[in-house]
């Protein structure tokens, strides 16, 4: 809600003399709060009704957070703008605790995401990870009731919510990669509406655009959903653009990493390039090796 809040408050004052009006839904990936996406049909959960409001023309336009869009668009639905980047950075959070270093031998560690599992298993391995589900206030409550020693949440959404104080360490990048598209927010329209086009055309910001295309064009290739741990993070100086990307078993014993540096305008060249030189670690193997630890732990 906070992001169509944002959104609408941007178009007003772009357009003053238009009426945007938010039609609140709530969706299947907000009402299944007691597995993980990845057991329940992953990222497309957050979007399905807001793209069946879309097609019946109740809404024009959705918003979402980038990083729960699929990576192919069902036909007939495109992404119009791409918003400037919140902090893109893993947060600690706990009521105890300063770091994840700091957390004693079978501390249990909330988080919903197989990529934070994966890269905090790899280097905590005597801590404790379980799922995390439900809104930002439900995740902070459980943590607040003591059901975790410490929970894993995006940066962004804290900061949005106005919650900045609940962080009690951000988690370097080179420790805790984030995934493809996390901290930015994304426009998705009916690709027949022009007309949205042009009028969106000018809360696109153009780096954003850039680093989040290059790293979705890497979780693309690996089928990127929530069901592997996959990682991909892009970077633009002046131009340049730095993209670290990594695929890894969901216990974090298996990995494989890889980092690029090209120019911004020739993003999902270098997603691709990264693609090859994971590839290259045996990065299919890897991913093979997540569907059978998926399967134990299912059965």
């Amino acid at each position: 809600m906070w992001q169509a809040e944002n959104v609408r408050a941007r178009l007003q004052a772009l357009y003053p003399q238009c009426e945007v009006q938010i039609l609140g839904m709530t969706t299947r990936g907000d009402q299944i709060l007691d597995r993980a996406l990845s057991k329940v049909g992953g990222k497309g959960l957050f979007v399905k009704e807001l793209e069946v409001a879309m097609e019946e023309g109740r809404a024009d336009l959705a918003v979402h957070s980038l990083k729960d869009v699929p990576m192919d668009l069902p036909e007939g639905f495109s992404l119009a703008a791409v918003l400037e980047r919140e902090d893109p950075r893993d947060a600690f959070v706990s009521t105890q605790f300063n770091s994840l270093a700091e957390l004693p031998h079978g501390a249990i560690v909330g988080t919903s995401s197989l990529r934070r599992q994966a890269l905090i298993s790899a280097r905590f391995p005597h801590l404790v990870i379980k799922p995390l589900r439900g809104n930002l206030d439900t995740r902070l409550r459980k943590l607040d009731e003591g059901e975790y020693a410490a929970i894993i949440l995006a940066a962004a959404g804290l900061k949005r919510l106005g919650l900045p104080e609940r962080i009690k360490a951000f988690l370097d990048p080179v420790e805790s990669l984030p995934a493809a598209g996390q901290g930015a927010m994304a426009i998705e329209i009916r690709s027949d509406r022009q007309d949205l086009q042009e009028i969106l055309a000018p809360l696109n910001h153009l780096e954003t655009s850039q680093a989040v295309n290059a790293e979705r064009t890497v979780s693309k290739a690996f089928g990127g959903s929530c069901q592997i741990p996959l990682a991909a993070f892009a970077e633009i100086n002046a131009g340049a653009m730095r993209l670290r990307a990594m695929v890894a078993t969901p216990d974090g014993l298996k990995s494989a990493k890889a980092e690029l540096q090209g120019q911004a305008v020739d993003g999902n060249k270098l997603g691709l390039q990264i693609v090859d030189a994971l590839r290259a670690q045996n990065a299919e193997a890897i991913l093979a090796e997540c569907k059978v630890q998926e399967d134990v732990s299912t059965s």
